[in-house]
């Protein structure tokens, strides 16, 4: 080989390991230039209904409250004399009037005490009448000197005797009487008839329960309460209660809270008189709250303020960023969220009014993470192209 060709070789081999060298540094230097371009950073987007604005509004103050609705009227007929039972004309579900007669015990056994008081207020008549003829005769006697002065006593104490038997007799014939219209079952309510206790032929005792008729015009609701929540209650106080089997609320008025405790558990029993509406019925579980209190405060949502630090605090919108902002919490209560009521809680400190905050929908986002506030069609569409995706 020529020792020009050499040379030509060499140099060949040099311009090409130079390139490879150059390149090798320039995609070095293109890696270092991206590694030092801080990337560029999505925000976290947010629809209208992630978010609420803290303002002042009117806070009602709520107590929970739940129990069993109880007819305000209501009775039971009892059996007044211990006889079988005869008839009985009602069942459950049946309505009433005040005077009906709905039954009748047997009175065999009552007729035949009144024979017997009957006969024995004769007898007594009759022996009065002897005793009273006795005292005149006598009377005549001492007057004309045939017999002494005690004599007569003893007639007039014979006589006031035999009166006293026959008042005890006619009394008895009273009481028979009245067991024989005692053995009649007469419907002391207007209402329906809730239990029947007692059948055709059953032989019931002295004030043996027969039937239960309750008034469902007027129902209120009975509810234990602890004795440190009823020192806020007071008679007239407005209630929202939602009851078993109804869709829309039910209103209430606290009518009477009773002033002793329950024996054992040491609640205070109170009732609230609902507003009469068709449907309601006695042993119904209901529960809500009853409006305490109603003033102006600074509120959030319920599920806006965050507790898994030692301090509550809620994330607000600061600058297009999620603040973390600790807040210093008062009472829980209720506003009005168009045809809903929502639960808030005031916020004595460590926010203002007019904040944006995060409501607890959102999840947990880090202190400083970017979000971008979505209009109302713009989240829709969103919504949509995920559910596209």
């Amino acid at each position: 080989m020529k020792r020009w060709q050499k040379w030509t070789v060499a140099a060949a081999i040099l311009l090409v390991v130079g390139g490879l060298v150059a390149r090798s540094l320039h995609a070095r230097k293109l890696a270092s230039a991206a590694a030092a371009t801080p990337p560029k950073v999505t925000g976290f987007d947010l629809a209208p209904s992630d978010v609420v604005v803290a303002r002042p509004q009117e806070l009602v103050r709520t107590l929970s409250v739940s129990g069993g609705l109880k007819a305000v009227d209501s009775a039971y007929i009892k059996a007044k004399v211990a006889a079988e039972v005869k008839s009985l004309s009602v069942r459950e579900g049946d309505t009433v009037k005040a005077g009906q007669v709905i039954g009748q015990l047997d009175t065999a056994e009552v007729d035949l005490r009144l024979r017997q008081a009957e006969q024995t207020a004769a007898s007594s008549r009759a022996q009065l009448d002897i005793a009273k003829r006795a005292l005149e005769n006598n009377r005549a006697l001492v007057a004309q000197g045939f017999i002494s002065p005690t004599g007569l006593e003893t007639s007039v104490s014979n006589e006031a005797a035999a009166q006293a038997t026959y008042g005890a007799a006619v009394a008895a014939v009273e009481l028979a009487r009245k067991s024989l219209a005692d053995a009649k079952l007469v419907a002391p309510i207007s209402g329906i008839v809730s239990q029947r206790l007692a059948q055709v032929g059953e032989r019931v005792s002295v004030d043996a329960k027969i039937v239960e008729i309750v008034d469902l015009a007027h129902i209120e609701l009975e509810a234990a309460m602890p004795p440190e929540d009823v020192v806020d209650v007071k008679v007239g106080q407005t209630a929202r209660l939602q009851i078993d089997g109804f869709a829309d609320a039910s209103t209430a008025k606290v009518a009477r809270i009773n002033p002793s405790t329950q024996a054992g558990t040491r609640a205070v029993m109170v009732y609230l008189a609902l507003d009469p509406r068709p449907g309601l019925r006695q042993g119904l579980f209901a529960k809500g709250s009853i409006e305490l209190q109603r003033r102006s405060a600074l509120a959030v949502p319920v599920n806006a303020v965050r507790v898994d630090q030692a301090l509550p605090y809620v994330l607000a919108v600061v600058d297009g960023k999620v603040a973390v902002k600790t807040v210093s919490l008062g009472a829980r209560g209720e506003v009005a969220a168009g045809a809903v009521r929502e639960s808030v809680v005031e916020l004595t400190s460590g926010l203002a009014a007019g904040s944006t905050v995060l409501r607890g929908t959102v999840g947990q986002l880090r202190d400083g993470t970017p979000v971008n506030m979505l209009a109302e069609g713009a989240s829709s569409a969103s919504a949509s192209a995920a559910s596209a995706r």
